[in-house]
């Protein structure tokens, strides 16, 4: 009994903390998008009502929303692959003794990341534009903030933010790699290229399904680039993303709507990320 009373001692603060900003949040959005505004005339006061379903009606019959969500979704099967593939290459390269000064080159993958995802929005935005990049050459002869490539260039803000975040989650696993399974390769005759292939990444492919998780979850609640490109590119609608039409649905105000398509997001980023980890557990049976 004693120590069940210790367990619970050192549970508790996680608890708490739990409830507190996780699921009481949650419970609060759902109850939310339960409810209506409901007025007595035209400018009569406002009084919230039981409305049960009607707002997740309003959600599946909006069709801004939808193209937002097929939108990052079309976002996320290029944007993902492309940027991951780039942290798994950096923390090869990292590994493989082929780079001098690696503690240089690991910080300065790294420091993208440490510039907040606003700031980071707003440095390329000036790049981005005609009037005022310094690259005149390059945005004169594309307008990378028109409506066929502003999505790209925020891929681009997203990826060069992230690489370095999720080449040091793989180079983590990298290094956790035992010395004796590096020499045993060697003795077999595997080069570096075919030691990186066939041992390395099927050894950190755990890793990769974190770092590939954590990015469908993160594509999924893409804000703070099209907010910020929304001053620099009339392309970027307030419901440009389904996070932004959230945002901007919870401005007018309407709460009980923005608390809707917040629970249906939610429940889209949950199924789109526990398919992907059953398909790659499937494969790892396999």
């Amino acid at each position: 009994m004693t120590k069940k009373k210790h367990l619970l001692v050192f549970i508790l603060p996680f608890g708490l903390l739990f409830a507190a900003f996780y699921v009481a949040p949650i419970g609060y959005a759902i109850k939310q998008s339960l409810y209506k505004v409901t007025r007595t005339g035209t400018f009569g006061p406002a009084h919230e009502v039981f409305g049960g379903l009607e707002q997740y009606q309003r959600v599946f019959e909006n069709g801004p929303f939808w193209e937002s969500v097929g939108r990052v979704l079309l976002f996320g099967l290029v944007q993902v692959p492309v940027m991951l593939g780039l942290a798994l290459l950096l923390a090869l390269l990292l590994d493989s003794g082929l780079v001098k000064g690696r503690r240089f080159f690991r910080l300065a993958f790294f420091v993208p990341y440490a510039v907040p995802g606003v700031v980071a929005a707003i440095m390329w935005g000036f790049l981005y534009s005609p009037n005022l990049s310094p690259f005149t050459a390059v945005t004169k002869n594309w307008d990378l903030l028109s409506a066929d490539l502003v999505l790209w260039a925020m891929a681009n803000v997203v990826t060069w933010v992230y690489v370095g975040y999720n080449m040091l989650i793989i180079y983590s696993a990298l290094l956790a790699i035992p010395q004796e399974v590096y020499e045993a390769a060697k003795i077999d005759g595997a080069g570096p290229l075919r030691t990186a292939w066939s041992i390395k990444i099927p050894l950190v492919m755990p890793a990769i399904v974190l770092t590939t998780v954590f990015s469908i979850i993160g594509t999924l609640q893409l804000l703070a680039e099209p907010q910020v490109f929304r001053t620099f590119s009339s392309a970027v609608s307030s419901t440009y993303t389904p996070n932004l039409t959230v945002y901007s649905t919870s401005s007018i105000p309407n709460f009980n709507l923005a608390a809707a398509f917040s629970v249906v997001l939610a429940l889209a980023t949950f199924a789109l990320s526990f398919t992907f980890l059953k398909f790659t557990q499937r494969g790892a049976d396999k």
